[in-house]
């Protein structure tokens, strides 16, 4: 159901409360606009750190609107929402904070409401983090698992900036493990991609990514 229909219906259920006395209709109303409020606290939120990542400057309310929209996502039972919340407090520990640690458990909590919900894309997202994460702890065999398996869920689901931006992850592993050969090659894949479904974003990144190998 679109938002602005769920903001209709609980007008509705508001006057038939006021007018009609059925006071039973308060929990609806409350579980509709939950759910509005949720989406757009998580939207707000990645727009939040959208922004950080284009000046560096630090929000305190991106973190407080990912948790209202996990607690919200819970409480209406919705483990699509859920799942996408948890990846982004965690995004928000190990990107904005430098705290793996911290943010490690969220992830791990995302992929598992992901799967279980069939929810391919937020799944992408967690377990490319968590590859970030056994990146940073030193196992590169495992973070190379854990961002191929992030690829791989993206290809299936046609995501193709998210595969040009996965393939730009790989070749850094693979260049810090000095396989340059592998490292050029997921570039040059990641570049087609990026230039066919014009992800310009994903270029500059394999731009900058060709000066370090």
């Amino acid at each position: 159901m679109r938002e602005q229909d769920r903001i209709e219906r609980a007008r509705e259920l508001y006057e038939l409360a006021m007018f009609g006395g059925d006071t039973s209709a308060l929990a609806t109303a409350d579980r509709e606009l939950d759910a509005v409020e949720a989406a757009v606290s998580l939207e707000r939120g990645k727009l939040l750190h959208v922004r950080f990542l284009d000046d560096r400057r630090e929000d305190p309310q991106e973190l407080v609107l990912f948790e209202r929209a996990a607690e919200l996502y819970h409480r209406l039972d919705d483990a699509t929402g859920e799942a996408d919340a948890l990846f982004w407090i965690g995004c928000w520990h190990q990107v904005v904070r430098d705290d793996t640690g911290t943010g490690r458990p969220h992830f791990e909590r995302s992929y598992a409401l992901a799967q279980t919900a069939g929810d391919q894309k937020t799944m992408s997202y967690a377990v490319r983090h968590l590859g970030f994460a056994e990146k940073e702890a030193g196992r590169f065999d495992r973070a190379r698992a854990l961002l191929t398996e992030s690829v791989s869920l993206r290809r299936d689901i046609g995501f193709l900036p998210g595969v040009a931006a996965g393939l730009v992850a790989l070749g850094y592993l693979s260049a810090e493990t000095g396989d340059r050969e592998a490292a050029i090659g997921h570039l040059d894949e990641a570049q087609n991609i990026a230039e066919q479904c014009g992800a310009e974003g994903v270029l500059g990144w394999i731009e900058r990514a060709r000066t370090h190998i």
